[in-house]
């Protein structure tokens, strides 16, 4: 399959930069939709090397017309443009907008990704896109920034669990899947909603304290559900997701399959802290509690970035 036209909204950030590198190894010619150029973010890096002929256009994805004309598009700047006119890209992938709380006021952070979200969505849909992925996030569970020391109602726990978030990032990316399962239902497009963990970048696993406290004191971090996203097995998961048509709306758990512990039995080890929280369905050796089975069984998606490749040098 030939490489599709995509439209990427927030490249320029942390876990964009990665995506886009891993979208343009693919073979994909991207556009990026940022407020920040993503040469400021690369330039000098040799890890986005494959980024300096992706082209950013500035936009403020709360104004619907910017959304509008940007998604209309040549993909690159041209002296002379190509003979024919712009037109609307392949695909858009969506991941620009406030990444946690208390970036800016709760207001803003709700007004920003939700209003962003059905922008992207109602143009891609009215300009006859046929292929969205939205970066949504396990926070939609109610227990990553919710108040005090929730739990998980079960394990594992998959797309059909419960959605109750209090905090405005994840009433937020909720609202997104929302907005995006009725464009799909009107449109007869496929929207997939990624629900993404704690991501890392390749130097975090072993550049920081965090991935050491999810191994060595993991009853620190329940509310990452003991699960973790690889910066470039999203790339993976973005890039199956354009491969994959036909599906309409579908949210997925955008995780790695492989539980932040050392312990090769999952269920013990959930059982050896939560004995209180029923298991409701099997849980493979090693799997993350957050459960991935969905993206890997729908979209075909295969970790490469498995951290426990990274342990050796700690």
């Amino acid at each position: 399959m030939p490489g599709l036209r995509v439209a990427f909204t927030g490249g320029s950030g942390k876990v964009g930069r990665h995506v886009i590198q891993t979208l343009v190894n693919h073979g994909h010619q991207v556009i990026n939709l940022d407020l920040v150029d993503l040469s400021t973010t690369t330039s000098g890096d040799p890890t986005f090397s494959a980024l300096q002929n992706v082209h950013t256009i500035k936009c403020d994805l709360t104004d619907s017309g910017q959304v509008f004309s940007a998604l209309n598009t040549h993909m690159t700047l041209g002296e002379p443009f190509p003979a024919e006119p712009p037109r609307p890209v392949d695909a858009v992938i969506h991941f620009a907008g406030i990444n946690k709380p208390m970036v800016v006021s709760d207001g803003e952070t709700f007004r920003i990704n939700v209003l962003g979200t059905h922008n992207v969505v109602e143009a891609a849909c009215k300009l006859g896109i046929k292929k969205v992925i939205l970066a949504s996030s396990v926070t939609v569970y109610g227990v990553a920034f919710g108040q005090g020391d929730l739990e998980y109602a079960s394990f594992p726990v998959t797309e059909a669990c419960d959605t109750n978030p209090t905090d405005p990032y994840a009433l937020s990316k909720l609202c997104g899947e929302r907005v995006a399962r009725g464009y799909a239902a009107r449109f007869g497009v496929d929207i997939y909603c990624l629900r993404i963990g704690r991501v890392f970048e390749p130097h975090e696993y072993t550049g920081g304290d965090m991935f050491r406290g999810y191994v060595r004191e993991p009853e620190k971090w329940f509310q990452h559900g003991w699960s973790y996203t690889d910066a470039r097995d999203l790339g993976a998961m973005c890039h199956c997701g354009l491969l994959t048509s036909g599906l309409g709306f579908q949210v997925f758990n955008a995780v790695n399959t492989t539980i932040t512990n050392e312990s090769s039995d999952t269920a013990s080890f959930l059982r050896g802290l939560y004995p209180h929280i029923p298991q409701t369905g099997g849980l493979e050796q090693s799997e993350a509690p957050i459960s991935n089975r969905k993206i890997r069984r729908m979209l075909g998606f295969k970790d490469e970035h498995d951290w426990r490749i990274y342990l050796t040098s700690w």
